[in-house]
């Protein structure tokens, strides 16, 4: 029997749980709504601990976690989320209760990084040794592989939060973000989107002028990672690109943007391959917490 792990996608609006060999061998999953950090923790763990008995033991935990968070080992408080804006979340511990109610190794990293991990090892990045991946929904979050390692400094990447070009004139909106206002998550998120056009981004229809803004902050943002780091693909998942109209407007915009100075095919004539959708969906986030546990659980075994 293959080894089996404890995923856990911490996310701004639910947890899911998922017990599992892999993304081809899901045994049992369950999603939790985010609402205090003591209920959805307590609640999550007692998944975990009902599914010994009828899955087996665990062989390591991975944990996707909303952010800012400590990845820190050395950190007194490696492990807990941060300075978030999510009310009640700042400063909660999240990797000690899961090691400590699950008795077995904990990796632990951003949301996405964890989602980069999962497209690298299993879907539209395999092969690939450094690209991005972003996330456009409640909020904006960044991570990827750089020379085959996910991207890790002083903190995380922090993606969501450069700042952008901003038309005050063509876009009176003065940001949702509540440490920089008009960053990029200011703008271009979802709630930043709900808040500018008074209406939830799903609702907009395909010919709405709001996509086509959103598809230039987008681009503005992806400009810029694509002239500081290069990556050879990106990937841009979460709700808001869920409207698939989106690439090619951002396509189009990006390439424009870039006007020809990096010199390579993938942005000149293949953009369509360059800027992509996850391939596991709205499933990236757990897919890399799987992914995370089963990197913990590899280096427990060499150990």
């Amino acid at each position: 029997m293959p080894p089996l792990y404890a995923g856990l996608e911490a996310g701004g609006t639910k947890f899911v749980c998922v017990v599992g060999a892999g993304p081809d061998d899901v045994r049992v999953q369950a999603r939790i709504p985010t609402t205090t950090p003591e209920a959805t923790l307590r609640e999550a763990l007692d998944f975990f601990r009902e599914q010994r008995a009828p899955q087996g033991p665990l062989t390591a935990a991975g944990v996707a976690s909303f952010g800012p968070v400590d990845l820190d080992p050395s950190s007194p408080t490696y492990g807990f989320i941060t300075s978030t804006p999510k009310p009640g979340w700042a400063r909660t511990d999240v990797v000690g209760p899961v090691r400590q109610a699950l008795g077995v190794p904990v990796r632990f990293d951003t949301d996405v990084n964890a989602a980069a991990l999962a497209e690298g090892r299993w879907g539209a990045a395999q092969g690939l040794d450094g690209f991005l991946y972003l996330t456009v929904g409640t909020g904006i979050g960044g991570g990827g592989l750089v020379n085959g390692k996910l991207m890790h400094g002083l903190i995380h990447p922090e993606m969501g939060h450069v700042r952008i070009p901003h038309d005050h004139v063509a876009d009176p909106f003065p940001g949702s973000c509540p440490f920089h206002g008009d960053c990029l998550e200011g703008l271009a998120s979802g709630p930043a989107m709900q808040a500018r056009w008074g209406r939830p981004a799903e609702s907009l229809p395909d010919d709405h002028p709001g996509w086509a803004l959103e598809a230039r902050y987008l681009a503005l943002a992806l400009n810029n990672f694509v002239c500081t780091l290069s990556p050879r693909r990106i990937i841009l998942g979460g709700g808001v690109m869920e409207r698939l109209t989106l690439f090619p407007l951002i396509h189009r915009e990006l390439r424009a943007l870039l006007n020809g100075y990096v010199q390579a095919p993938q942005v000149s004539s293949h953009v369509d391959r360059y800027v992509v959708p996850p391939a596991f969906g709205a499933r990236a986030g757990i897919m890399g917490a799987l992914a995370l546990a089963q990197e913990q659980g590899a280096s427990k075994t060499e150990a």
